[in-house]
């Protein structure tokens, strides 16, 4: 899909980057996520996901009908340690995307198709109150109590990515979000909110030489889950996203985000050490960018350190 040099249909086709690459780690629902755990508890996560829906563009661009297809295969690891008598973890996530976008350019019907490696992401984060650093041993006996975490989201240039294309896996450029995140334990009940934003570094070689900016784009989400027994719980959660203006060259676009999404998370264990986890999210309100239903099913194995 090679789009003229045109500047609306330029300018269009980078709203069309953003609403794949968003897709993929920009509008995450994330319940548990500032849960309390042992320190060296270790977790190798293996997942496949599904996205589809419509793209929406600014009304005045000549983009109609257009509709996109992800496909989503990852492989993650984590693990908790202690840092300074808190409980902190790392973890690494590393995402294979096969996506196809097809749609109406003026009075053409066009489509594409892309696959490769999509940009790793890591992220770091530590319990500040509420939850010192614990064995197994002590953490089976503690009491559940309130814990404020802060964690930090960093995504590396390392997808496939090629200049002269428009539609790429990976974004060449790196992106940093910081965040702090409450979980609130009620009985078999779970309240967690957190907040955060993402923040974008250029891409200095878009679609041949060009410079890509995008503003901070601005995060919230809360999820209320119910545990019926240790580690089977299900979780209803939603976020809203705001900001993320782009501009090429100098150029900017109209195409701030303001969008909500809700989801359903499920966690079923098995064996000792095993667990599924299926997840699904739509779009609620989408003002401009894509407008997905997104599914995934993730296996889990857990293993502790001696």
């Amino acid at each position: 899909m090679r789009f003229s040099k045109q500047r609306p249909l330029r300018l269009a086709a980078v709203a069309a980057v953003l609403c794949v690459t968003g897709t993929v780690f920009g509008q995450d629902l994330e319940p548990r996520a500032y849960s309390a755990a042992p320190v060296g508890t270790h977790f190798l996560i293996m997942g496949l996901g599904y996205s589809s829906g419509s793209v929406l563009f600014d009304p005045s661009l000549p983009f109609t009908d257009v509709t996109a297809r992800i496909g989503l295969a990852a492989i993650s690891y984590a693990q908790t340690f202690n840092l300074i008598r808190r409980t902190a973890s790392l973890a690494v996530f590393l995402p294979y995307a096969l996506g196809k976008m097809s749609g109406q350019v003026g009075e053409d019907l066009t489509a594409i198709t892309r696959s490769g490696f999509s940009d790793v992401r890591a992220r770091i984060s530590v319990n500040l109150i509420g939850s010192r650093a614990r064995s197994l041993q002590e953490f089976a006996r503690r009491k559940p109590a309130t814990t404020l975490g802060a964690c930090l989201v960093v995504v590396a240039p390392t997808g496939q990515y090629d200049p002269l294309r428009l539609i790429n896996i990976g974004t060449n450029r790196w992106a940093f979000r910081p965040e702090f995140g409450l979980s609130h334990p009620m009985g078999h009940w779970v309240l967690d909110l957190a907040a955060g934003v993402w923040l974008y570094t250029d891409n200095t070689n878009f679609n041949g030489g060009r410079r890509r900016s995008q503003d901070a784009l601005w995060t919230t989400q809360g999820h209320l889950s119910y545990t019926f027994r240790p580690g089977l719980w299900l979780a209803a959660g939603a976020t809203f996203y705001a900001g993320g203006r782009t501009s090429v060259d100098g150029v900017e676009m109209q195409d701030r985000l303001e969008n909500f999404r809700c989801g359903l998370m499920l966690a079923v264990p098995f064996a000792k050490a095993y667990a599924l986890k299926f997840n699904w999210s739509t779009g609620v309100v989408t003002r401009i960018g894509g407008n997905f239903s997104a599914y995934m099913v993730a296996f889990q194995y857990r293993w502790f350190s001696r």
